[in-house]
């Protein structure tokens, strides 16, 4: 007994002394750091510790909450459209009332809200199984880190699918469900980016004029004239559009996809494009030809929402375009040499800072076809990296090369920011450093 009293009192004695020895270290450490805090260090800035009323408000602003992102760990209880049984993301069952779901949620999930008027998610796709091209899959690996380069630069997020999420609407017809998955899959996003997989963003400190859209619910690059005077199928080019998500855009692709292959209509639509539209020389229905007919026959439900865009390479053809790197790039490095601001080295996060930079210089340039402006996106329309199926009108090595050329032309405007460069464009293995105060 006495034996356990005395461990006891032992074991008593030891705790309290660690006790005593933490709570002592603990009141030191308190000491020390509030010692800390009110002595500034000989190096130290001491405009930190005092701060006027600007500086306070311009602090407040950096470390609100909100303005450091979307509260990703915040999903409420509350019910929105997600619980709902009878949601379904497929192509064959139409959505309604989506803008008021949307709505619904955001108020749910409010760190979404700040900046949602200009969201934008980037989409893109391509088959799930390999190439038959035995370059197919290298070239598409290529053209999604371009998406991937651009969407990091400017804060966009990216789905790539790689699945026919609608099996039966295959090859041009299989955006669509991807797109509609995207939009219920995102409400916090305004805007769905289609960017076909065979084309390269070529200009990376542009970014699209949303402010030119505010009134319209779908963009895409096109001719008016030749739509509304010629009637041609190829007065616009479907495989790069920008489309609100909203209940518009839904009712829109529910009416467009009525002309797909897993439609009853499928042939009938065929039929109709082939006589709507005299140059179409296949009666395949195919998804440019059905906005087109859409654009053309149903201007009042559907055309004063769609803006049909000429005034820049929204996207642009690739035959057109990439003869034109060599002299662009002469003419951007001229600009460089005279212009030190351009010149300075940056970090990538802050790359939109120097756009405005190159617009003073970039005024005369003019765009679209006979500019020496860089071509925001080049479009390998009939090249077919992944089949390798091309168009008889050029070979399979002039695509490649054509191809391989683009997206140097567009690694050299990342790699710079990282210290590199490719030295030729046909050369997509070698860089070099370099050297500061380039190209001076």
């Amino acid at each position: 007994m006495a034996k356990q009293n005395c461990r006891s009192k032992i074991s008593s004695i030891f705790s309290d002394g660690f006790l005593f020895a933490g709570a002592s270290i603990v009141a030191l450490l308190v000491i020390w750091a509030f010692w800390s805090f009110m002595s500034t260090s000989p190096n130290a800035d001491p405009s930190f510790l005092t701060t006027s009323a600007d500086q306070n408000s311009a602090l407040k602003t950096q470390v609100d909450p909100v303005s450091l992102g979307f509260n990703l760990r915040y999903d409420p209880p509350d019910p929105t459209f997600y619980d709902d049984p009878d949601l379904s993301y497929t192509m064959e069952k139409p959505i309604k009332k989506w803008d008021e779901k949307r709505r619904q949620w955001l108020n749910l999930h409010p760190s979404f809200i700040p900046g949602a008027e200009e969201r934008i998610l980037m989409v893109s796709g391509s088959q799930s199984t390999p190439c038959k091209n035995p370059i197919g899959d290298h070239l598409l690996l290529r053209f999604f880190k371009n998406k991937v380069d651009y969407c990091r630069i400017h804060g966009y997020d990216i789905f790539y699918n790689n699945v026919l999420l609608q099996p039966k609407m295959w090859s041009f017809w299989a955006k669509m469900p991807a797109i509609k998955a995207a939009m219920i899959a995102h409400p916090e996003t305004e805007w769905i980016w289609w960017v076909d997989s065979d084309a390269a963003f070529t200009d990376m400190d542009f970014k699209l004029p949303l402010d030119r859209y505010k009134d319209h619910n779908f963009v895409l690059h096109g001719w008016e004239k030749l739509l509304y005077e010629q009637q041609s199928w190829t007065s616009i080019n479907a495989g790069v559009f920008l489309i609100r998500n909203c209940q518009w855009s839904m009712d829109l692709m529910e009416t467009w996809a009525k002309m797909g292959p897993q439609s009853p209509e499928y042939d009938k639509w065929g039929e109709i494009l082939h006589t709507t539209f005299k140059d179409k020389i296949f009666q395949e229905s195919d998804d440019q030809s059905g906005l087109a007919y859409l654009l053309l026959k149903e201007k009042e439900k559907w055309g004063n929402k769609i803006y049909v865009e000429g005034g820049y390479y929204f996207e642009g053809y690739w035959v057109e375009i990439v003869g034109t790197y060599d002299n662009i790039t002469d003419r951007y490095l001229a600009i460089e040499k005279s212009e030190g601001r351009l010149r300075r080295r940056h970090a990538e996060r802050v790359s939109e800072s120097y756009a405005s930079v190159w617009e003073e210089h970039l005024k005369e340039a003019g765009y679209g076809r006979y500019s020496w402006r860089r071509p925001f996106i080049t479009h390998f329309t009939g090249c077919q990296p992944c089949s390798g199926d091309h168009n008889q009108m050029y070979s399979g090595e002039t695509c490649f090369d054509a191809m391989q050329k683009a997206l140097n032309f567009a690694d050299n405007q990342v790699l710079r920011k990282y210290g590199y460069m490719h030295k030729d464009l046909l050369d997509s293995s070698s860089v070099f450093p370099v050297p500061f105060n380039f190209p001076a």
